[in-house]
């Protein structure tokens, strides 16, 4: 059994106690990488591998955002989805206190607080999408319903077009 396998992340954990079908996928990766090339070293169709976003409304509240790797987050549709006037990405060295991962292993599962969170609806159209397992080299597979099973998860139209 690799060292990856031995240290499961609280992503991982939380997909096994809600008994998700998911495969969680390891690859070597002494840095972050680019969610394309993430895609890439998977084999995989960079519109099914989602990155997730952290942001902060003008109200103070913080949303998860997930788009494809291969897109950007449109703010003012993020804003829209989340019923709120302005959102704003936070900063890099938030995110680690905020969410307990860092960047380029930022999952939308098993973060320290549960924030609402939006996936871009283009995620409908894949049997199986896949996102971070909360570290770097580390992605999980799984149907769309399976992640809201576990994470409370809304679809929308958010990204640039």
């Amino acid at each position: 059994m690799s060292k990856e396998k031995e240290h499961k992340t609280n992503a991982v954990r939380e997909m096994e106690a809600a008994h998700a079908d998911f495969a969680v996928r390891y690859f070597e990766c002494p840095e972050a990488l680019s969610g394309m090339e993430v895609a890439a070293t998977l084999g995989q169709d960079p519109d099914c591998v989602f990155k997730t976003l952290v942001t902060q409304a003008k109200s103070g509240q913080h949303y998860v955002f997930m788009v494809p790797v291969a897109c950007e987050l449109d703010l003012k549709k993020a804003a829209q989805a989340a019923g709120e006037k302005a959102i704003t990405m936070i900063k890099s060295r938030e995110l680690l206190p905020l969410t307990g991962y860092i960047h380029g292993g930022c999952s939308p599962v098993g973060m320290k607080k549960l924030f609402p969170t939006f996936i871009d609806e283009t995620a409908e159209l894949y049997d199986r999408i896949m996102f971070s397992g909360g570290r770097i080299g580390c992605q999980i597979e799984t149907p769309l319903s399976e992640l809201q099973r576990v994470v409370p998860v809304k679809c929308a139209d958010i990204t640039v077009v």
